[in-house]
């Protein structure tokens, strides 16, 4: 296998994308620029099809070493690449979703004027996406999740010209900044103690550390806080729902099925040193915990469609912290995968509903559309049903891992997770029932335009949901045929330090939790369906937010974190700013103005004298030597 010939078109292809785009974009028609972008991403993803089909994974990485790049003290840093079972997962995933999200951005962004900006940024964000997932140490993969982060604050502020975008750009930069630092120490402290940071290597090295060793500990600490930031973690989670205002394929691609599950893969790759370090796990556990219950919380009062979307990734990226915090790595990624399918068709159907409502994002201005838009409403629906927890979609699925491994710690975590489903299950319903079904709640003029998506944008909606219907089967629970179809986990056993074991829950109460949560399930809807799609009365869903009282209000201002935020750290910023400004007038700026005047009127008296007559200087010349021997005869005998 000539892994050579695979990295480089995995890595040139989505980079020569980027510079053709955003060279030669703007000379090219629309189409012909966006089937060029498209190329790009569609081109590595068959690549890495090929691979998946003749990688043996019993078999050592592929490893490649470009060149030595420098040195980190003695540590050699390779500037190399690894191919493995979780490297191929990633890449399958970001190039395969990329595919389609650039084929329906083509009908997307067909009318904005930015087309081949566009494309090529997102072009540069597979490329550095892929640099992260395919680095054979830690430092490449800094270099991708530092271009990840540019590219996200490129797309998120991308229509530049609105204020509120670009403090929404700036806000997500500055908060990944927070991680990246907790990332970047890491490494350093990785390079100290393991004399390497080459993957591999810290494997075989690992074992040589104690159980909850305190370089380990401080080590995960930092590299998990890295994944906080990324993966939108309590507290740093406020950025990722501002970020929706970006384009639409933006908040599929980055902000749902590739960038902010970066830190789950850096986890995941890094589980050599957090396996032996129980106590960070379980402040991951909890970390994952509030994050999912406070996002699902705060998702139950937003009327924003992207907004709903982006506090439901927050919560389901805190289910996979937690798989990562019980050590279920292959759970994590599971979820992870199926997310990625689900979670892309939604905010691509959103983006469907917003293009059909000629901008509009409000669901008190919907209703109705199933009638106008018949292609986004079944795909949306299967997407809602895989993200609620409808048997054996791939939601379901997944999501019971998770709760079953949580049963396995402790049941009060199934308890709290179950909770937490059921909330997922009630706000997306009341989502889809708002947007899809009731009267048409927006304007004749919007009603006038409804249409249905462009066959570019409806094409990755049916592939999305098709994956959504079926990805599930990838990874069936192990009660059903004794873990014979459990392929993720035999795919992903040779890149953990603990080999995957078999839950020890007993069949009869693995059934029974499942029952549960498809009871829950259907319960939910059951109300749902009776509260927003029979009910003929104004519900408290369609109130204005200044109407909301109690925990409605709580909710819809998202718990007032960002006003807290605000207060306690932007306030005081700005504060000590002032601060250092009147400083910088009353002190420095004086002292640097009395300098100036005072070398300004000494050269005011000095060119007096030095006014070019020869007796003037003869004569001061004289005086100066007197007084020379004057002190040589008085101060020095």
């Amino acid at each position: 296998m000539n892994i050579e010939l695979y990295l480089t078109i995995l890595l040139f292809c989505p980079l020569l994308g980027f510079i053709l785009s955003g060279v030669l974009g703007k000379y090219l028609p629309k189409n012909v620029s966006g089937v060029i972008s498209t190329l790009a991403v569609a081109v590595p993803f068959f690549a890495a099809v090929t691979l998946f089909l003749n990688y043996n994974f019993q078999d050592a990485p592929l490893v490649y070493k470009a060149f030595e790049w420098f040195h980190i003290g003695k540590v050699p840093v390779n500037f190399g690449f690894q191919i493995d079972q979780l490297s191929l997962m990633m890449t399958l995933i970001i190039t395969g979703i990329g595919t389609l999200i650039h084929i329906y951005s083509i009908g997307y962004m067909s009318h904005d004027k930015g087309f081949p900006r566009f494309f090529s940024y997102l072009n540069l964000f597979i490329f550095s996406m892929l640099l992260l997932v395919l680095g054979s140490n830690y430092i490449i993969m800094f270099i991708g999740w530092e271009g990840v982060g540019l590219c996200s604050f490129l797309l998120i502020g991308f229509w530049f010209k609105n204020k509120e975008y670009t403090k929404a750009a700036r806000k997500a930069f500055i908060m990944n900044r927070i991680g990246d630092l907790g990332v970047l120490l890491g490494i350093f402290m990785i390079s100290k103690y393991f004399g390497t940071i080459e993957y591999l290597q810290i494997a075989h090295s690992a074992e040589k550390f104690t159980t909850e060793n305190p370089i380990l500990i401080i080590i995960g600490v930092c590299l998990f806080i890295g994944a906080v930031g990324k993966s939108a973690q309590l507290p740093l989670f406020t950025w990722l729902p501002d970020a929706m205002a970006g384009p639409t394929p933006v908040s599929a691609l980055i902000h749902a099925a590739t960038m902010v599950t970066a830190g789950i893969y850096l986890v995941v790759r890094s589980n050599w040193i957090y396996s032996h370090i129980p106590t960070v796990q379980d402040g991951m556990l909890l970390i994952g915990l509030l994050t999912a219950a406070i996002a699902a919380f705060m998702a139950l009062r937003q009327n924003d469609i992207k907004k709903v979307l982006a506090y439901s990734t927050v919560s389901q990226l805190g289910f996979m912290v937690v798989a990562l915090g019980l050590g279920a790595y292959t759970v994590a990624m599971f979820h992870l995968l199926t997310h990625a399918f689900f979670k892309a068709l939604l905010f691509l159907g959103s983006g469907s509903v917003i293009h059909a409502m000629s901008g509009e994002q409000d669901l008190n201005r919907m209703g109705g559309l199933k009638n106008y838009i018949p292609t986004t409403h079944i795909t949306f629906l299967v997407g809602t049903l895989a993200i609620s927890g409808f048997p054996f979609l791939s939601g379901m699925i997944s999501k019971d891992a998770i709760l079953i491994s949580a049963w396995e710690k402790n049941p009060i975590y199934w308890v709290i997770l179950f909770f937490i489903a059921m909330c997922t299950a009630f706000y997306m319903f009341r989502l889809y029932y708002l947007t899809f079904y009731g009267r048409f709640r927006g304007t004749e003029e919007q009603k006038s335009h409804l249409h249905e998506s462009p066959i570019s944008m409806t094409i990755p909606l049916i592939v999305l949901a098709i994956l959504s219907l079926i990805g599930g089967f990838i990874n069936l629970p192990h009660i059903i045929g004794h873990g014979n179809y459990a392929f993720l986990d035999k795919w992903l056993s040779g890149i953990l330090y603990i080999p995957i074991e078999v839950p020890h829950v007993e069949p009869i109460t693995e059934y029974i939790l499942m029952g549960c949560t498809v009871a829950m399930f259907f319960l939910v809807w059951l109300y749902s369906h009776k509260r927003y799609a029979q009910s003929k009365e104004k519900v408290f869903s369609l109130k204005q937010e200044k109407e909301y009282t109690g925990w409605e209000r709580l909710s819809s201002q998202k718990l007032f974190l960002d006003e807290l935020y605000n207060a306690v750290f932007v306030k005081t910023v700005e504060g000590l700013g002032r601060a250092a400004s009147l400083f910088d007038k009353a002190v420095i700026s004086r002292i640097t103005n009395f300098i100036g005047e005072g070398a300004e009127e000494s050269g005011v008296v000095m060119k007096k004298v030095q006014n070019g007559k020869v007796e003037n200087y003869v004569l001061i010349m004289s005086v100066a030597v007197g007084l020379i021997l004057l002190l040589n005869l008085f101060l020095f005998k």
